[in-house]
């Protein structure tokens, strides 16, 4: 969509597209503007294009990982066997598994089955036909981390297991159909409570969130997959972070085991999570994480 000289200007400044980022000298002192009020205000640290050129790169190879383990999920193997594939690929790439000792986190990925909604330890449980299974991948290359995720079917699975991996990757889409200049944090929430509890009857998990990522694995701001709309940080272009609605075909409830990392469903009912890693940009969004939806 083209932007007229006297609409609204992208970058969220309030001002007209004429009177703020039409000229690129302004466009230069708006962005370097917004970067201080961000930082000072919440801490978020806008990104530069060769920052988000870095953070690109970083998503490309956690695609090409996501694509590997895709090509290996079946029943027989062990969530220790995915582990092994991510870790070796990633160093054989030039990357870093960054969840690797992350606050003692004892391995490469996260491999989250069924009832576990996130931060699953791979180990020896092995995948069995019917399972739906959640791998999240989070790589450093070159300074710069990207963040992302899929959940898959092994082999043949029940109508339900459909039925939560599509809302969740609906869930994704339209979150990230949100993101733009202009809008707020809060609208992203707020489409996908409304499509996965009003229109599906299924339940988003409150207390695991979206969040900042390119300079650190965890940055500002956090991005919560409910809300209200119009309400939270403005998103202005050069904001780089994650969304990634947990969402559970039961009760939002959710409980952490005693390994102290993999949260499940607190009524056992399955769950299912789709994540990106986007930026804003002038006229919408980039996803530098990017897969089929």
């Amino acid at each position: 969509m083209k932007i007229g000289r006297n609409d609204p200007c992208p970058c969220g400044s309030g001002l007209k597209y004429k009177k703020c980022c039409l000229n690129k000298k302004r466009a230069q002192d708006s962005f370097e503007n917004l970067k201080k009020i961000y930082w000072n205000n919440y801490k978020i640290r806008l990104k530069e294009k060769k920052d988000i050129e870095g953070i690109k790169k970083a998503g490309e190879l956690v695609v090409k990982t996501l694509d590997l383990v895709e090509k290996e999920i079946r029943p027989g193997i062990t969530t220790d066997y995915i582990n092994k594939l991510v870790h070796e690929f990633t160093i054989a790439h030039g990357g870093i598994p960054a969840p690797l000792n992350y606050h003692g986190f004892p391995k490469s990925v996260c491999v989250s089955v069924n009832e576990e909604v996130c931060h699953g330890i791979p180990g020896k449980r092995v995948l069995k036909e019917g399972d739906i299974v959640n791998v999240d991948v989070t790589t450093k290359l070159n300074g710069y981390y990207a963040d992302a995720n899929k959940t898959f079917f092994v082999g043949e699975v029940s109508e339900d297991a459909k039925k939560i991996v599509a809302v969740a990757k609906e869930s994704l889409k339209r979150g990230l159909a949100q993101v733009k200049p202009g809008n707020t944090i809060g609208d992203i929430g707020w489409a996908i409570q409304q499509y996965a509890e009003v229109e599906q009857d299924c339940s988003v998990v409150r207390e695991m969130v979206g969040h900042g990522v390119g300079f650190e694995f965890h940055e500002p701001p956090q991005v919560p997959h409910f809300g209200k709309k119009g309400h939270g940080i403005i998103l202005v272009p050069g904001m780089v972070f994650t969304v990634e609605p947990m969402i559970n075909l039961g009760k939002k409830d959710i409980i952490i085991l005693k390994d102290k990392w993999t949260v499940v469903t607190k009524d056992g009912s399955l769950s299912a999570q789709f994540e990106q890693t986007i930026v804003v940009t002038e006229y919408g969004y980039e996803s530098l994480t990017p897969y089929d939806l």
